[in-house]
């Protein structure tokens, strides 16, 4: 079985509280290995991922919905951090226009960086759905979004699992336990005993997991294409009351959003600074509540997926 851990580092808007931090996510997917990831990293990042226990070292990849300062102001500081510990492995990052601000960050100071950091652009126009990484277990997908600046949505995506269904294969004369099963799933095909027994015969699909995290945007349609049947959606939710402000989402617009994608579990992060009262929020989401389980995000909260 495998497993997701997303644990908000931090939940504020662009100015943060004493309660939430700048906006990060730290992602840790539990396959046949162990992948750990940063979804944005604002001012304080690295102090958050120390009070809650989680290792900076193992962050293998970063990926920057846009480049306002209260979701990437923390990575020069997780860098050298991760050089004054001796690491070796490369640290990639992705984001929109990544050649352009990633080299700049990077250059700022006197640091000595201890290791290699690989950085690539993220399409940031348009209504495609693009595949930033393939790995064996996962994908990550991105889609530009509404923010009035280069901004992106990203979608961790784990690919689809062949599970041998161990009744049928008793009843087609197959043992429990053989090696016959991975020769199985890699040729498709078997003769066991004068009989073939194909894969379809025998095995059934296990749906990957997905999550969706919007980075900050206004309500567009990239939005809701790239979130359908999400098993977790994690939305911008600054404002709880309909207002002017443009480019990011209020809580009805949130809503909807989650309706229009048939999302499992919806969370809502990028709370304003405006909103210090927890429980008013939290009351105005109960009045919501349907067949979408919606949570308010706080920092260091942890939703695992399994």
């Amino acid at each position: 079985m495998t497993r997701v851990e997303v644990r908000f580092l931090g939940t504020s808007a662009a100015i943060p509280t004493p309660k939430r931090a700048h906006p990060s996510i730290y992602f840790r997917y539990v396959g046949r290995a162990e992948y750990v990831m940063l979804f944005d990293c604002g001012e304080g990042t690295q102090r958050q991922i120390f009070k809650c226990g989680e290792n900076f070292m193992r962050i293998s990849k970063i990926f920057i919905t846009h480049w306002h300062a209260d979701h990437f102001a923390g990575v020069l500081g997780l860098v050298e951090s991760m050089s004054l510990e001796k690491r070796r492995e490369p640290l990639e990052i992705y984001a929109p226009e990544a050649e352009k601000f990633v080299p700049m960050i990077l250059n700022l100071g006197y640091g000595i960086r201890s290791f290699p950091v690989r950085y690539y652009d993220v399409p940031f126009c348009g209504s495609e759905i693009s595949v930033v990484v393939d790995e064996e277990e996962y994908q990550i997908l991105s889609i530009p979004v509404k923010h009035g600046i280069p901004a992106v949505s990203y979608c961790f995506l784990e690919k689809d699992r062949l599970k041998i269904d161990k009744e049928k294969a008793l009843k087609l004369g197959l043992p429990k336990q053989s090696k016959l099963y991975k020769v199985l799933k890699e040729k498709g095909r078997i003769v066991y005993k004068g009989s073939e027994i194909k894969l379809e015969d025998v095995c059934r699909v296990e749906k990957g997991k997905k999550i969706v995290y919007s980075g900050d945007t206004e309500a567009c349609r990239n939005l809701v294409k790239i979130s359908k049947d999400a098993d977790l959606l994690i939305l911008d939710c600054t404002y709880f009351e309909e207002l002017e402000e443009r480019n990011h989402m209020n809580f009805k617009q949130a809503v909807e959003i989650a309706k229009r994608s048939g999302a499992k579990r919806v969370v809502l992060t990028h709370i304003s600074r405006r909103y210090q009262n927890e429980s008013e929020l939290e009351k105005i989401i109960e009045k919501h509540r349907g067949e979408t389980e919606i949570k308010l995000a706080k920092d260091f909260m942890k939703v695992v997926i399994e």
